[in-house]
């Protein structure tokens, strides 16, 4: 073992040594449960209370990190956790959701979706992981998996709240997997959300499209949830085409900036 590796044996040792923070890592263990009991609620046949308690996990997800920035109780174990709990509520939950509620009569073909869905999980989360402090904050590379697996939640609520039956589950859902999963791993960016300059003051139109927006949602939370999310999805392949022009004129300046820089260096 060289002296480098033992040092960062001997710091991870001390870390927990020193014991962890208990209550960010008890929200990620509360977004953990549900997770949980979704599965759970899969197993007994009750698919819209899985869908339900997909979203809880969301949200616990959402607060762990707030929880751990405002408490200063940020650590390398919390991160690890969050990332393993997350793998279970949004991979393998939603992917076993989608799995016993429609995937089931194409056979073969439904539980590789599923699994596809899962292993792109898992390694959207594994170069989240990576990328962390490389990538700006404000951009997700890639569809986060928590928006993901609300997405799977959402359709399952939507299917009940509109009384649609059951032949209706067919290819839709199927392509529906595959495109999640996809973009899991693509390439395209989406807004985090944690932007500070969003907290603070806006326009009051703002204020009012905000106020307009919760309304409707109030009204219609299951169609308006299913809505938003689908917006949200498609934001990612809708930027990369907006900006590919300017990305292009980007790509070309730097191109002949090379150029000019190698003819420099040649003379």
């Amino acid at each position: 073992m060289s002296n480098e590796t033992a040092t960062v044996a001997g710091e991870r040792k001390e870390s927990m040594r020193k014991g962890i923070y208990i209550l960010p890592n008890l929200v990620t263990a509360a977004s953990l449960f549900a997770g949980f009991y979704s599965l759970v609620s899969t197993l007994n046949g009750n698919y819209s209370t899985a869908a339900i308690w997909i979203f809880i996990s969301a949200v616990c997800d959402g607060l762990d990190g707030k929880v751990a920035r405002m408490t200063g109780t940020t650590s390398k174990f919390g991160v690890e956790f969050d990332s393993l709990a997350d793998l279970v509520a949004f991979g393998v939950t939603p992917a076993f959701l989608m799995y016993a509620w429609a995937l089931r009569p194409f056979g073969r073909l439904g539980w590789v979706a599923a699994f596809l869905f899962l292993v792109c999980a898992a390694l959207r989360l594994a170069r989240f992981n990576v990328q962390v402090d490389t990538v700006e904050s404000k951009r997700f590379v890639g569809l986060p998996t928590p928006a993901s697996a609300c997405m799977v939640a959402s359709t399952v609520l939507l299917f009940y709240h509109l009384n649609w039956p059951s032949s209706f589950k067919k290819l839709a859902i199927l392509g529906l997997i595959y495109l999640l999963a996809f973009l899991m791993v693509s390439n395209f960016r989406y807004y985090s959300f944690k932007d500070p300059a969003f907290i603070k003051r806006q326009p009051f139109g703002f204020l009012l499209l905000a106020v307009v927006l919760l309304i409707v949602i109030a009204a219609e939370p299951v169609i308006m949830t299913f809505s938003v999310l689908l917006l949200y999805i498609l934001s990612g392949p809708i930027d990369y085409v907006v900006t590919w022009p300017r990305r292009r004129r980007l790509e070309k300046a730097v191109h002949k900036g090379r150029e000019a820089l190698n003819r420099e260096g040649d003379v």
